[in-house]
């Protein structure tokens, strides 16, 4: 598939090591695409989880996906400010029917005030044993695991504090307007 233009809508399927379809976001506007770096924003996007439950997410996110690196970023504008939800997961690829990677369940959570926690390892724990992740990812995603605490820390990428203000409030505003969340919530 060619690389999608700005403000082409795209799917953004998540899957698991085993191959299996994990969750699926229905509709991201895709704000920057090159052949390295993936930008969307949605909001109130339709998400199917692989059961087959369905949920709206509840507020504008801004999303990052990079090809050299294990992991994205969804950026939340909240009224109490940004949080960021980060997923350990495969470098993305693109086809005709979606953004696709490979979620390894490990994630951190970063709060407006620039706090993070780590989640999920006893998850990830279980998985890496059922699903027989290789030695060589193990390594690979605890390496990334650290690039991305720097990232968080040095506020850099999707953590730096115009990320959102250029993503969300210049680019994404620009293709939905009528959006109602207003600016103040964004620190």
């Amino acid at each position: 598939m060619c690389l999608p233009n700005e403000g082409d809508v795209i799917k953004i399927q998540s899957y698991k090591h085993d191959g299996k379809l994990h969750r699926t976001w229905k509709k991201t506007t895709v704000l920057k695409a090159t052949d390295q770096l993936l930008i969307g924003g949605n909001d109130r996007t339709l998400v199917i989880e692989s059961d087959g439950r369905k949920w709206v997410t509840r507020e504008p996110a801004i999303s990052y996906f990079h090809k050299e690196h294990w992991f994205n970023v969804i950026s939340m504008i909240r009224a109490d400010g940004v949080h960021h939800y980060c997923n350990i997961g495969s470098p993305y690829l693109i086809d005709n029917e979606a953004l696709k990677y490979i979620d390894y369940d490990l994630d951190i959570k970063v709060f407006p005030n620039g706090s993070f926690h780590l989640l999920d390892e006893d998850e990830y724990e279980t998985r890496k044993r059922s699903m027989h992740y290789p030695a060589e990812i193990d390594l690979i995603l605890k390496q990334q695991l650290g690039i991305l605490t720097e990232w968080v820390l040095d506020k850099k990428g999707p953590f730096s504090d115009d990320y959102i203000d250029f993503w969300y409030y210049n680019k994404y505003r620009s293709i939905h307007p009528n959006n109602d969340v207003e600016k103040d919530a964004k620190h």
